[in-house]
């Protein structure tokens, strides 16, 4: 008995993804006979207005193409369709997104860690490394961390910040001064434009 009442619950959950599913990728334009509403105004599959008709007579001239009545602007009274091939309109709508994505540059947020004692050595390889992340456009969170007695020496940590931020000031600008959250001091630097 418990066994069945599994089974059921697997199959309702496995139909409840799957409608989850089909919703997501069902499209935003309505098309051919899912267009409600008495009249349209409509455009032609050459681009010209055609004007405002009711939908009977914008499907019968779409079949007559022998291409799609797509609702392209469904808050406008009356709402706007257009004969065209659905197929060829939404690829070139998703091609037109990929091509708006790639051109965006998202930036992103490194991050480099440092200690009171760190070594000249280390300190150039990771100043080296923060510019490197300047240059291609990304914002550099620096960090230093305090361990047991060095929360007394503060301002040396502050000092270390702004030898660092000194190092960088060629490739980027520090947002705000170095600010102390807990055992650590931080410091922001954004990229010159």
């Amino acid at each position: 008995m418990v066994l069945r009442i599994n089974i059921c619950r697997t199959i309702i959950f496995t139909e409840v993804i799957t409608i989850a599913a089909q919703k997501s990728t069902k499209t935003q334009y309505r098309t051919n006979e899912d267009i409600t509403g008495p009249e349209v105004r409509l455009i032609g599959s050459d681009g010209i207005v055609v004007g405002i008709m009711p939908v009977k007579d914008a499907l019968k001239l779409s079949e007559t193409a022998g291409l799609d009545l797509v609702e392209i602007s469904p808050n406008a009274t009356p709402p706007v369709c257009k004969i065209i091939d659905y197929g060829k309109f939404m690829f070139e709508i998703t091609k037109r997104e990929k091509e708006a994505k790639k051109k965006q540059k998202t930036m992103e947020l490194k991050e480099i860690w440092l200690k009171m004692g760190i070594d000249e050595h280390d300190i150039n390889f990771k100043i080296k490394n923060a510019c490197k992340f300047l240059e291609d456009g990304d914002k550099v969170k620096v960090s230093l961390s305090f361990r047991g007695r060095e929360m007394t020496r503060t301002q040396m940590g502050a000092e270390v910040l702004e030898k660092f931020t000194q190092a960088c000031s060629e490739y980027g600008t520090a947002e705000k001064a170095p600010k102390l959250e807990g055992r650590h001091m931080i410091v922001i630097l954004a990229p010159k434009k």
